[in-house]
């Protein structure tokens, strides 16, 4: 019933876009998103705890705030499932529609496609913890934002992290370690700094690809059975994750010794693990639970009042839907921050574009917006789109996911020469010129 209920909302959704056909004005005192979400199909459990946050989120913005600075906040949904394809058409289909703030569409391969798309449409793309690594630099990708974290910052903070156990970075030398990846863009994105780190720190790297979607995977871990590797790094997706953890424990290898990367990290995850799961650790960028007065504000408001977008209301305070909520945090400050400059009204996709190059929550707003210790800060500037990578981790114990670990930094100095040579190589083939400072904050002047 709720696969038939979710399916019947997606029709619906799509049948709206469908509907909207040729090019709508946007209002002056409304701010819209489109949204190319995915509430059926293999990963369905991402994609409803994640658009059900957000959602949610804008609607406490519009119930309790009355939008901002009195722009409320719109938004359609057009179903993707996960498919580049769909995802695409749903881009060229809501795009008629002026007025869109920004684009989140929480899929790499997605996100991929339409990089040339958004450039041209001056309209900013959000893929708040995946996404394009080099897409971080400003210079060259300036409608881009992988905010929070991008996939390099997330393994160098995965691999920080296991030196944190071993007593430090020297104490990697001689470690095995094995990547258990999902067969996409997605999964194959972090296979070169996983290479560099372990020529960095002297750890033998072997990675392993499981084919879309995951469902079987009895040849990889017998293989790791064999290897007997000291970690596991679990970059999976979807279904991989409890499949992976089951056959861990069916082949006889120990949870413990598995690191969950932040697609990884959910409550849909170990849940379908049982007892498989007990143990488990996962990098995160926002911590699980509704024990937050946003998240307590999100259930008096709209819950309460049956309001919710979220049809199972267990899921409130999941990492899907904090997840959401702090994205939704990020792209309504980021339009509250450029309202200042450009006037409380509709704002163009370019003049949003300039708030998030000014994004900057710190760990004192943070506390102010009602998400203290839910997410630990962001500094996003004009030539960096992620805005710092801090992580922690949590270890689930069969009923809910514990912090154990500190808020954990990337190697920026490491990181950033990288980012910068391949973003520079994509400029280059494309034949683009890099910004500067200047032309970053001109642009809409």
């Amino acid at each position: 019933m709720k696969y038939l209920t979710n399916t019947l909302r997606a029709a619906a959704a799509g049948i709206a876009i469908l509907i909207a056909g040729t090019s709508l004005p946007a209002k002056a005192d409304e701010q819209y998103f489109p949204l190319q979400s995915y509430r059926v199909g293999p990963y369905a459990a991402g994609g409803t705890g994640f658009f059900g946050g957000f959602i949610d989120y804008m609607n406490l913005i519009n119930t309790r705030d009355g939008g901002v600075n009195g722009v409320k906040l719109t938004w359609d949904e057009c179903e993707t499932q996960y498919e580049v394809e769909r995802g695409v058409e749903c881009y060229e289909r809501q795009k008629s529609r002026a007025g869109a703030a920004a684009w989140n569409p929480l899929s790499v391969g997605i996100a991929y496609a339409m990089i040339d798309r958004i450039s041209t449409d001056k309209v900013p793309l959000v893929t708040v913890n995946h996404g394009r690594t080099d897409s971080t630099d400003g210079r060259v990708f300036p409608y881009v934002f992988p905010l929070l974290l991008n996939p390099y910052s997330e393994t160098s903070g995965i691999i920080n992290y296991l030196a944190s156990k071993e007593g430090g970075l020297e104490k990697l030398k001689g470690k095995k370690i094995v990547v258990l990846y999902h067969g996409s863009p997605y999964g194959k994105e972090t296979i070169p700094i996983y290479e560099l780190l372990a020529e960095k720190y002297g750890f033998t790297l072997q990675q392993i690809e499981v084919p879309h979607p995951g469902n079987e995977q009895q040849s990889q871990w017998l293989t790791i059975r064999r290897a007997k590797p000291d970690y596991v790094v679990l970059r999976g997706w979807g279904v991989m994750n409890p499949v992976a953890l089951k056959t861990a424990q069916k082949v006889g290898f120990p949870v413990t010794k598995i690191v969950g990367n932040v697609w990884s990290n959910s409550e849909e995850d170990v849940i379908p693990a049982g007892d498989a799961a007990i143990g488990y650790t996962a990098i995160t960028t926002q911590a699980s639970g509704a024990d937050y007065p946003i998240v307590k504000e999100i259930i008096a408001n709209l819950y309460d009042k049956g309001q919710g977008n979220l049809e199972d209301k267990k899921r409130i305070g999941s990492v899907y839907h904090n997840l959401g909520i702090v994205n939704g945090i990020l792209n309504v400050e980021a339009i509250r921050i450029a309202q200042e400059k450009f006037g409380k009204r509709t704002l163009t996709g370019d003049e949003v574009r300039w708030g998030f190059e000014h994004l900057k929550l710190d760990q004192a707003k943070v506390e102010a917006l009602g998400a203290k210790d839910l997410f630990h800060s962001i500094n996003v500037s004009w030539d960096n789109h992620e805005g710092e990578g801090y992580v922690t981790f949590q270890q689930w114990d069969g009923k809910k996911w514990n912090v154990v670990s500190d808020w954990i930094a990337p190697d920026w100095k490491l990181l950033r020469p990288i980012i910068e040579k391949s973003a520079e190589a994509y400029a280059k083939e494309k034949g683009l010129k890099l910004r500067t400072e200047a032309d970053a904050e001109g642009a809409v002047n």
